[in-house]
């Protein structure tokens, strides 16, 4: 993987049966810069090299995403809902090759049933180290999910998107260094940093986004 590239795949048709929400999101997704996704640009050297699986798919409440939330004992965001996800291992092919085992790894998932659509730009996470690759991923074929590595995944949940535009769900965090970014509040999981990051992005580019109060700046609670 390099840090200097967009990351992105070239071109391609999407798979026959991807629901027209999905096929608008990534549509706009291909046009996605690391400036649009991020306010840090990688580094020209380091970082460890990593992948995340952004994986939508229709779920008994309509189109959804599949998030975890990390262990509360790990090194790095503890607690923090995420994408499935991790570092690279020398046998992985590929950043799409990482994102599919990890989540497996996490989830249970049976890798099967998913279809890959696009990979998106390479981004930087200092607080890790991690050059991460989000995997746009549509969920053909959903399977079963649990908590698969207790020692990383504390839970495995199926958001609903309409929960995660609803306005009332909406607001921005105040990290204690300063940052504010957006934030999201689904059935008492709290949804920031990183992947709220990355969720507020794709909606807002996908057009599924509400109108929501921006100025709705709330301090992250203690112990999160």
């Amino acid at each position: 993987m390099s840090s200097s590239s967009s990351g992105q795949m070239p071109w391609m048709p999407l798979p026959e049966g991807v629901p027209p929400w999905l096929q608008r999101l990534t549509d706009a997704a291909r046009e996605l810069t690391v400036r649009d996704l991020s306010r840090l640009e990688p580094p020209l050297e380091g970082g460890r090299e990593s992948a995340i699986l952004m994986l939508f798919g229709e779920g008994p409440e309509g189109p959804d995403v599949l998030l975890i939330e990390r262990s509360h004992d790990l090194r790095h965001h503890a607690g923090q809902p995420a994408f499935p996800g991790g570092a690279a291992e020398p046998a992985d092919d590929g950043p799409v090759a990482t994102a599919l085992r990890e989540a497996v790894e996490e989830t249970g998932l049976d890798p099967a049933g998913v279809e890959i659509l696009l990979t998106l730009p390479t981004l930087w996470l200092p607080p890790s180290g991690f050059l991460v690759v989000p995997i746009l991923a549509w969920w053909r074929e959903p399977s079963a999910v649990a908590v698969a590595d207790p020692a990383e995944v504390a839970a495995v949940v199926r958001v609903p998107l309409a929960r995660l535009v609803t306005p009332a769900n909406r607001f921005r965090l105040r990290h204690p260094s300063g940052y504010i970014g957006a934030a999201f509040d689904v059935g008492g999981l709290l949804v920031w940093g990183f992947t709220a990051g990355l969720l507020d992005r794709l909606l807002d580019a996908g057009g599924l986004a509400q109108p929501w109060d921006r100025g709705d700046v709330r301090d992250r609670p203690p112990g999160v």
